[in-house]
């Protein structure tokens, strides 16, 4: 069974006119959209229902946008201001806060260094006027897997006239159902080949969404497959389109996996904040008859609850760090970054599995939060950069670091 996306159509804009304001960021909000998000979330992971009214919700305080360039009549919310809005959200639901973060990136990725045609981007900011604008890039498929690994994809673009016309099936497309533009990557049936990534209009003819997502974690993000059968593609409707190797294309430039890497890391120590949170409340009202008193004043629950505390403060810490410090320009803390995930996902996770382990089958009954907020951080591994390749690239750097050392300190003559 297939559908197309939800989105209806809508007149393109004029782009000779002065477009309309975007909506202010408001970033006061973010506590009370916490709140807001976490009273459905529950609804949506059960159902696996993408969260729309969520992201009326963001669009409103202008999180969808925060990232637009002042150029462009946006805030130019840097790195910093990222991390924060997506901890928020990913406290309060993260499948909003995973579809937000990939809309926040595409504007960000365009507020550095502008690649989208002008007219193309023009009618996502008017869009983005007047109601929630998604955006994400389509990039893993099944044989692929994804490009950051190498290869090239699958999916095809065809020259036919003033048209691209893309065939090819993406997997794991977040946010598949609520997308206002999709960045395909695909390969031209050119000789060189070349590719790029193809601006997809929701709807467009041929454009379907086949409802595959059936996850333990982020249900409602609605990552389903996406499938394209003779999709048409403006010509000048492209990203970066060139000859394999002649630029990034399939692996992100520094700064892009900075921005991913401490963004998608925010995201999920909010999910364990939510948890550590449960947890503590939990603890205050949970009173057995033997010990009548809550659990909260026993010694062990309170150690446990403070390396708990501790972990998270660190990590976030760490993550708040690094991103200031990319705003600054400080190159150091964009190599830093990947690593920064790893730990930082690492403290979310665990600090999750310590809280199952404080609460039993508590923590484990489906009436109760902790087991959603325990399925939803353990996908934080699946995010690019992977634990085995970050881990891979600091072992290498590390030991390169020892040799060059070696090389300058060793007496002459040895």
């Amino acid at each position: 069974m297939t559908r197309t996306p939800k989105t209806p159509t809508r007149p393109r804009a004029a782009t000779h006119s002065r477009p309309a304001a975007l909506p202010p960021l408001d970033l006061a909000r973010l506590p009370g959209l916490t709140h807001a998000l976490a009273d459905r979330a529950a609804e949506h992971d059960r159902d696996a229902t993408f969260p729309d009214e969520g992201f009326a919700l963001v669009h409103e305080a202008g999180l969808l946008t925060a990232t637009v360039a002042p150029r462009h009549g946006g805030p130019g919310a840097g790195l910093a201001d990222t991390v924060r809005i997506l901890r928020a959200l990913g406290t309060g639901d993260p499948a909003v806060a995973l579809v937000t973060a990939m809309t926040l990136f595409v504007h960000a990725a365009e507020a550095r260094t502008p690649a989208w045609p002008a007219e193309a981007y023009a009618d996502l900011l008017a869009e983005s006027a007047t109601h929630p604008a998604l955006v994400n890039a389509l990039r893993v498929e099944p044989e692929l897997g994804s490009p950051v690994r190498g290869g090239l994809p699958a999916t095809t673009a065809r020259r036919n006239g003033d048209h691209w016309v893309l065939t090819g099936r993406k997997i794991y497309s977040t946010g598949a159902v609520g997308l206002s533009r999709m960045l395909v990557f695909a390969r031209t049936d050119e000789d060189p080949v070349r590719v790029g990534s193809f601006i997809v209009r929701a709807p467009s003819p041929g454009l379907s969404i086949e409802p595959t997502w059936d996850h333990v974690g982020l249900r409602a993000s609605r990552s389903d497959d996406v499938l394209l059968d003779a999709v048409p593609v403006r010509a000048d409707d492209v990203i970066g389109l060139a000859e394999p190797g002649a630029v990034p294309g399939a692996r992100p430039d520094p700064a892009t996996g900075a921005w991913n890497a401490l963004g998608l890391t925010a995201l999920y120590l909010g999910v364990a904040e939510a948890a550590r949170d449960w947890l503590i409340g939990f603890l205050h009202e949970r009173v057995p008859t033997a010990l009548g008193a809550p659990l909260a004043t026993l010694p062990r629950f309170q150690t446990a609850v403070g390396e708990i505390d501790t972990a998270l403060t660190g990590a976030t810490t760490l993550v708040d760090t690094l991103a200031a410090r990319v705003d600054a320009g400080d190159h150091s803390a964009v190599e830093q970054a990947a690593m920064a995930k790893v730990t930082g996902t690492r403290a979310a996770i665990n600090a999750v599995e310590q809280a199952l382990a404080l609460t039993g089958n508590h923590g484990l009954t489906r009436a109760n939060p902790l087991q959603r907020h325990y399925r939803d951080v353990l996908c934080s591994r699946v995010h690019t950069p992977q634990d085995d390749s970050v881990l891979s690239a600091a072992g290498r750097a590390a030991l390169d670091r020892h040799t060059h050392r070696d090389r300058h300190t060793a007496p002459k003559g040895t």
